[in-house]
């Protein structure tokens, strides 16, 4: 599992190698591996346009040094200078003497930019003169791929935030470590595909986030072995759906049949539907008669009234783990339950969207979003899946995982239903509340992925292709 770290950690470890270095040498340990990547993305180096976008310090030097490499391969390389009277000396003199040109003046085209205007001490956006300079040159940047310098110049390194003009880039090749605003927020969607170029940091302490990959995921799935039935697999309960929201319950159970569990109980009122729709689960009309499961998902289309109130308390009593979502975490903002869900022994999983986010916290999220989940996974003791195209998921003792696989065709009506289905399921096959709901958002997210290879995506869709998308991890 990969991890990305602060900038407060990052500079200490660049501080502690740079004592065991000769003066310099990080930075050129960086500028290779920029050139490297800028090299690759080129169709060829010798004679190709490349413009460098140079602001103060450091962030400037890894750009001008990379592009006097590249000079000294043959491409035209032009740095536009953002600060002439700060530009780091040594990499300028370098670029000259490569044959690249220092200006104040944007040229005609280029065949790449390169972003070395703020690095991951940059916050708060593209102030001026900077941003009006790069809203002069945004037909380059249209025209042609655009690789940033350990971060999107404008990006906060630390949360993603975006809190003005900020450079979008379709490669980020950053330094050391992994910097959580390349992966969450708004940064993750200015950073494109990035690239971590290993400069020798020691990274010290906890990292900011975790990054789960396949491998991971497939480690933790459950899978069924010789001596296993039906019940020893696990029971799922899905306390879902509605007359009015029949729909809900069905995509919920779908999910829930796609996870590693031997049998899927459905209560509620929507029994009907999922007794046509999933032969194979048994349905009841509450919670109260679905008989033994060893988790219960609780809330997608469940309503707000005395009926859903009554399935929900049912739910949080059990001593079992609990999914809660969608309406449910309506109706936890109700002061009768707040006991309910405080004196609860076994793991709960909360996974709101934001505006159910703002209702349970009284505030939206904001710029941080790995911040906000982990303030209230720690406020209700419990773990928080928050959804997004970057989702969290923050346990109450600090940790914080991002989801890589996350699409925005996953942003249509039903698939957060289908989500917790498959959590619970997880949930009942004996997964850790953590690991489960990073599973989940994984497999969720590959589904997602593929179901958009076929066209627009519906909730049904992602359910579909749920299996296969377990197939592809748990058969490596």
């Amino acid at each position: 599992m990969r991890a990305a770290w602060r900038v407060a950690q990052v500079r200490a470890a660049e501080e502690t190698v740079m004592k065991t270095l000769p003066d310099g040498a990080l930075m050129q340990r960086a500028a290779a591996g920029l050139a490297r990547r800028c090299a690759d993305t080129l169709p060829r180096v010798y004679g190709s346009r490349v413009l460098l976008l140079v602001g103060p310090g450091n962030n400037g030097g890894d750009a001008l040094y990379a592009g006097a490499m590249l000079a000294r391969r043959g491409a035209r390389v032009d740095a536009l200078l953002f600060d002439r009277d700060r530009v780091h000396r040594g990499g300028a003199e370098a670029l000259h003497r490569a044959g690249g040109r220092l200006s104040e003046t944007a040229p005609g085209g280029a065949d790449l930019v390169v972003d070395g205007i703020l690095g991951i001490g940059g916050q708060g956006g593209l102030r001026e003169p900077a941003a009006a300079r790069v809203a002069d040159i945004a037909g380059i940047l249209l025209g042609a791929p655009v690789i940033a310098v350990d971060v999107p110049s404008g990006v906060d390194a630390d949360t993603g935030a975006v809190t003005g003009m900020a450079v979008h880039a379709d490669i980020t090749v950053t330094f050391g470590a992994l910097k959580p605003g390349l992966l969450v927020g708004a940064g993750a969607m200015h950073a494109g595909l990035v690239e971590l170029v290993d400069i020798g940091l020691r990274l010290d302490g906890d990292p900011a986030i975790y990054v789960p990959d396949g491998a991971d995921v497939a480690a933790w799935w459950p899978r069924p072995q010789a001596s296993d039935n039906k019940y020893s697999r696990g029971v799922v309960g899905v306390a879902t759906g509605s007359d009015k929201y029949p729909g809900a319950a069905v995509l919920s159970t779908a999910g829930a049949l796609a996870g590693p569990v031997g049998l899927v109980r459905y209560a509620g009122s929507a029994a009907n539907a999922v007794r046509y729709h999933h032969p194979p689960v048994i349905a009841t009309e509450k919670a109260s008669d679905a008989g033994r499961v060893q988790a219960w998902v609780c809330g997608s289309g469940l309503g707000t009234d005395e009926r859903a109130y009554a399935e929900l308390r049912a739910v949080l009593g059990a001593p079992v783990p609990v999914v809660l979502d969608a309406d449910a975490l309506t109706l936890l903002a109700d002061a009768r339950l707040a006991d309910w869900l405080r004196e609860r022994d076994a793991p709960t999983v909360l996974t709101p969207h934001d505006g159910e986010f703002q209702r349970m916290f009284g505030g939206a999220p904001g710029d941080d979003r790995v911040a906000a989940a982990a303030a209230l996974a720690e406020r209700i003791e419990a773990v928080v899946l928050l959804k997004g195209d970057r989702t969290i998921v923050a346990t109450p003792d600090g940790r914080a995982f991002v989801n890589p696989t996350g699409t925005a065709a996953l942003a249509t009506g039903g698939s957060g239903d289908v989500l917790a289905g498959l959590l619970g399921a997880l949930l009942a096959g004996g997964l850790q509340a953590e690991h489960a709901a990073v599973a989940a958002a994984y497999v969720h997210g590959l589904a997602g992925r593929r179901a958009a290879e076929e066209g627009p995506v519906t909730a049904a869709d992602v359910a579909v292709h749920l299996r296969a998308a377990v197939g592809s991890l748990t058969r490596r």
